[in-house]
C-alpha cells in the first residue's frame, strides 16, 4: 500500500486500529531550479522545488488529510468538516468519499478558484457558502463541528500537521541531508508549522523562510488583517490558525517570515512556468518570489535552499488569462514561418 501513512507509519500517530484511507498521497518530485538559482544569483544545484501539486487532489492538503480522514474514521465520526479558501476543501471531499464520511466545506462567497470548487463539487461535499473571508468561515466551521459532533479538518487539527510534517522527511530522504534553506509559502501558518516541525523530529534545523502576500500578511504586520486582499487565493487569510507555532518555527531556526507583492508572486509564478516547466497556483510561487525579493536586496541565503510549491498551476486557471499568449492566426492549408 502508498500513501504517507504506510511509508512513514513509524512517525505518526496510528495504531493497528487505525483505518488507512489514502489516495497514494506523498512521494512528490524534488527537482533542480538552476534556472531560479541563476536568477537569484545563486550557484548551479544550490535551489530545489518541491512539487506538492503532484499529490492526488493538487496539492499539499493531501498529506494532513489522509491522516485526519484516517483518525476521524478511526474515532467514529459521522462526518468531517471544514473552511477552506479552496485547496483543503477539494482534499477533505476526495478522501471523505474514499472513506464514505459526509463532508461539509464552509467556503467565503465568490473567493474560491473555479478548479478548486469543482473538485469539491464533484467529489460530494455539501458546501456552505459564507457572505464574508475565509476567517469568518473557518469560525463558523468550528462552531458547527463542535455543536453537531463532526470532526473539523482545518489546520488546527494536529492530525494534519502531523501528516503535513512528512514532505520534511521526504525533502531530507531525496537530498541524503537537510537543506540550509526552506522558503514556503503561508496563509493559515500549519505548512510551515508542519515542516519544521518534520526537520526537527529528524534532527534537522534550516532556517524557515515564511512568504505571504502583501495585502495579506497579517504575521508581518503583527496583527490580523481583517479584510485580507491577494490575487493568490490560497493565502488569503488574515488570521491564520497557527499564528504561534509558524512564529516559532521562525524564530527557532532564525529565519524569517516576510511578503511579497501580488506582482512579484504572479512574475514568479510566470517565470516557474517558462523557465523551469513547473506549472504551479500563484500562491504556491510566494516562496519563489521571496527567494528573488531577496536576491534583489543582496539578501539572498547561501547553502542549499528548497522551496516548496503548494499547488498545482490547473487549480486556479483563470489567472493564466491575465498573460497574453504567443498567437498567430492563419488560414487552414496554408504554409506559416515558425
Amino acid at each position: 500500500m502508498s500513501g504517507i501513512i504506510a511509508r512513514w507509519r513509524d512517525r505518526l500517530p496510528v495504531s493497528e486500529r487505525t483505518p488507512i484511507v489514502t489516495l497514494g498521497e506523498g512521494g512528490t518530485p524534488l527537482v533542480r531550479a538552476d534556472h531560479v538559482a541563476k536568477a537569484a544569483g545563486l550557484p548551479p544545484d544550490s535551489v530545489h522545488l518541491k512539487l506538492e501539486g503532484l499529490n492526488p487532489t493538487g496539492s499539499f492538503k493531501d498529506r494532513g488529510m489522509a491522516l485526519a480522514i484516517s483518525k476521524a474514521l478511526e474515532d467514529g465520526a459521522e462526518g468531517v468538516l471544514c473552511a477552506s479558501t479552496g485547496n483543503t476543501s477539494a482534499s477533505a471531499a476526495a478522501y471523505a468519499a474514499r472513506a464514505e464520511l459526509r463532508c461539509v466545506v464552509f467556503l467565503p462567497k465568490g473567493k474560491v478558484a473555479a478548479g478548486k470548487l469543482s473538485q469539491a463539487v464533484m467529489h460530494g461535499a455539501e458546501i456552505v457558502e459564507v457572505d464574508g473571508n475565509f476567517d469568518q468561515a473557518l469560525k463558523m466551521a468550528a462552531e458547527a463541528a463542535r455543536l453537531q459532533g463532526f470532526t473539523l479538518v482545518n489546520s488546527s487539527n494536529p492530525f494534519r500537521i502531523e501528516g503535513q510534517k512528512t514532505g520534511a522527511f521526504e525533502i531530507v530522504e531525496a537530498l541524503g541531508r537537510a537543506p540550509d534553506n526552506h522558503f514556503i509559502p503561508v496563509g493559515n501558518a500549519g505548512n510551515i508549522t508542519a515542516y519544521w516541525k518534520g526537520y526537527t523530529e529528524m534532527g534537522h534545523r534550516p532556517r524557515m523562510f515564511g512568504w505571504q502576500a502583501a495585502g495579506a500578511a497579517p504575521l508581518v504586520r503583527g496583527k490580523p488583517v481583517k479584510d485580507p486582499k491577494t490575487v493568490a487565493t490560497a493565502i488569503r487569510i488574515g488570521n491564520p490558525v497557527s499564528w504561534k507555532t509558524a512564529v516559532a518555527a521562525r524564530d527557532d531556526s532564525h529565519g524569517m517570515i516576510g511578503s511579497a507583492t501580488d506582482a512579484e508572486i504572479l512574475a514568479a509564478y510566470r517565470f516557474l512556468a517558462e523557465k523551469e516547466g513547473v506549472f504551479c497556483e500563484p500562491a504556491s510561487a510566494a516562496g519563489v518570489a521571496g527567494l528573488f525579493k531577496l536576491a534583489k536586496a543582496r539578501k539572498a541565503p547561501s547553502g542549499l535552499t528548497v522551496c516548496v510549491l503548494t499547488g498545482h498551476g490547473l487549480k486556479d486557471p483563470g489567472i493564466t488569462a491575465r498573460f497574453k499568449p504567443k498567437l498567430r492566426r492563419v488560414k487552414a492549408g496554408g504554409s506559416i514561418k515558425l
